[in-house]
């Protein structure tokens, strides 16, 4: 089945105290097949589905058909925040958090239905795109990611379980394969609301949930996203933990 991309989907990137918000003019019309384990391309060449990471940055993966359904994406919006101090300490080296979103069409909104396996597979669609973003974001510290954390945010005419069938049955195998690692639980948030409401995403040590000095959050909002007929479907990716991390189990 051929991949059908959608020309008017757009990139945003806001990097947080730095850049403006940009849009990123769409290439032309590619062509791609569709890989049901939803595995990192890198990794899987000679399977039946590429994800490039600059058609993925510069939204041309706007529309990906998916099996028994596809996925649309409106935009797609990338938050950096790089702490370089902290309490008047400056840090030996700057920790990094990436936020990367997907505003994508909701194929079961309007109504109840017991089969969310669309969803489900729009799942590691999603998820494959939203890593390979969140690594570029990263740029020269993507090697050393030891956090993540994900979350959704399902328009008003969804329902909770819309999020639920994104991100747990086959989110994580595409992060997973393209950050390295990843014995851990992916920490998630989720909940049913309106345009521009925010998402606060738990984050933890990608190996190990119990390492304290990951332990953090990040947050983001998308002005007029999700529409009630879509949903925000989040990433976060953490390098260096928390500034100053000091706070140690008890003895």
């Amino acid at each position: 089945m051929r991949t059908r991309v959608d020309r008017t989907a757009t990139t945003e990137t806001a990097v947080k105290c730095c850049q403006p918000v940009a849009d990123r003019t769409p290439e032309p019309l590619l062509e791609h097949r569709p890989d049901l384990d939803g595995k990192v391309a890198v990794e899987r060449r000679d399977r039946r589905f590429e994800h490039r990471a600059e058609d993925i940055a510069v939204g041309r993966l706007g529309s990906i058909e998916a099996t028994g359904g596809e996925m649309q994406v409106r935009k797609v919006i990338v938050q950096r925040e790089e702490t370089r101090g902290a309490v008047g300490r400056e840090l030996a080296m700057p920790t990094v958090k990436v936020v990367v979103a997907a505003v994508i069409a909701n194929p079961l909104a309007g109504g109840f239905s017991q089969d969310l396996t669309q969803l489900e597979e729009i799942g590691a669609e999603v998820a494959a795109l939203l890593v390979e973003e969140a690594l570029r974001a990263a740029g020269d510290r993507a090697g050393e990611v030891s956090s993540y954390g994900k979350g959704a945010i399902v328009g008003l005419d969804g329902e909770l379980e819309h999020a639920a069938a994104l991100i747990h049955p086959r989110f994580g195998a595409p992060v997973r394969a393209a950050i390295g690692g990843g014995q851990a639980i992916i920490p998630s948030t989720k909940k049913v609301d309106g345009a521009g409401a925010a998402i606060t995403m738990p984050l933890t040590n990608k190996d190990d949930i119990w390492s304290f000095d990951e332990m953090d959050a990040a947050e983001i909002a998308v002005p007029g996203a999700p529409r009630s007929d879509e949903i925000l479907v989040c990433l976060a990716l953490g390098v260096g933990g928390r500034p100053h991390a000091r706070t140690k189990k008890p003895a």
